[in-house]
């Protein structure tokens, strides 16, 4: 008895070590697998970069079109184009597809959505899905919100509309916010709307696309995958505000044109290359407009000088770029 216990003991101990060893392992590989995205309030930031290739989408479009999602305990309002006492449906992504379901051409009849699905908190209304209208898309009214609210809303922008610009003395670049993919980063952007002013914004790190990507993005075959790493980086944390963390929202995968946080934000960076080679870990709350990646482009060829955050060489701009948050003329409706 008493061998057997001892082997049992010996058992245990060594599936310890093993276990240990297996953790310094991955973590290991975690550091070996890193790029480094610094915020300017930490010292330094790393993201782990994917070992596979993204799976293609089979649509031939962007990932972001599958998105339907809202913000829970939220309530928008708004006229109503559609009752929800007469409308129930059995997900708030049921609700969603629906409003965007009277979208036509790029114009939406309904640009916003409450949907009731706590069972418990709901009681009658349960299931209720009411599609209504904004007047401005960029200004929702918002009736509550709160841990007390029990219904979930979103946002529908149509082809044309839920746009904002980052103006800076290099040119204007225009973002597609995407509410159905990041709602709460999307909230936040519109909060930041509603301030009228981004005092300390600026772009701070600009790194070009070499020789690795091609002028459409595309890896090419036999170069590295950076550095350079073909983004332009910068901050939304204005002076006198405090930035609320971001939770983790819809990831795709990182295309060229797509605007995406750093962490939880408010350090974001603006992709000039296809990176399939990065995991699924950057919420993407917009996409530059195509014909404004020349002004991306621009900064990122201006001086910079070089830095090494955790053992990785970035280039950062000698001389800040400021720019300022605003929302596009004319976007009312949806």
């Amino acid at each position: 008895m008493g061998r057997r216990q001892s082997d049992s003991s010996f058992g245990r101990f060594a599936l310890l070590i093993l276990f240990v060893i297996g953790a310094i392992s991955c973590y290991a590989a975690y550091l070996c697998f890193s790029i480094v995205f610094r915020p300017s309030s930490v010292e330094s930031l790393g993201f782990t970069i994917g070992d596979g290739l993204k799976k293609k989408n089979r649509g031939g479009g962007r990932e972001e079109e599958g998105c339907c999602e809202g913000v829970e305990h939220m309530e928008l309002w708004g006229d109503a184009v559609k009752w929800g006492s007469n409308f129930k449906v059995n997900s708030s992504k049921d609700c969603c597809l629906a409003c965007k379901g009277m979208c036509d051409d790029g114009h939406c009849l309904c640009n916003s959505w409450v949907f009731c699905g706590d069972k418990h908190a709901c009681g009658s209304h349960f299931g209720e899905c009411w599609l209504k209208r904004q007047i401005d898309i960029l200004d929702p009214a918002i009736r509550d919100s709160g841990d007390h609210v029990m219904w979930t809303s979103g946002l529908v922008f149509g082809k044309e509309k839920g746009i904002i610009q980052l103006e800076t003395e290099y040119g204007v670049m225009r973002i597609k916010l995407l509410p159905d993919c990041a709602p709460r980063s999307v909230a936040s952007i519109i909060e930041m709307l509603r301030l009228r002013h981004c005092v300390g914004c600026h772009f701070y790190r600009a790194e070009s696309r070499g020789k690795s990507w091609d002028s459409e993005g595309n890896h090419v075959q036999h170069y590295s995958y950076g550095p350079p790493f073909a983004l332009i980086q910068g901050t939304l944390g204005s002076v006198g505000t405090t930035f609320k963390d971001l939770p983790t929202e819809f990831c795709p995968g990182i295309k060229r044109g797509s605007v995406a946080w750093v962490g939880s934000g408010p350090e974001f960076f603006i992709s000039l290359a296809n990176h399939d080679e990065w995991q699924k870990v950057y919420a993407v709350f917009g996409y530059l407009l195509p014909e404004d990646m020349e002004v991306a482009e621009i900064i990122a060829q201006l001086p910079t000088k070089r830095e090494v955050w955790s053992n990785i060489d970035v280039d950062v701009l000698e001389n800040p770029v400021p720019l300022r948050l605003g929302r596009m003329k004319n976007v009312t409706g949806s």
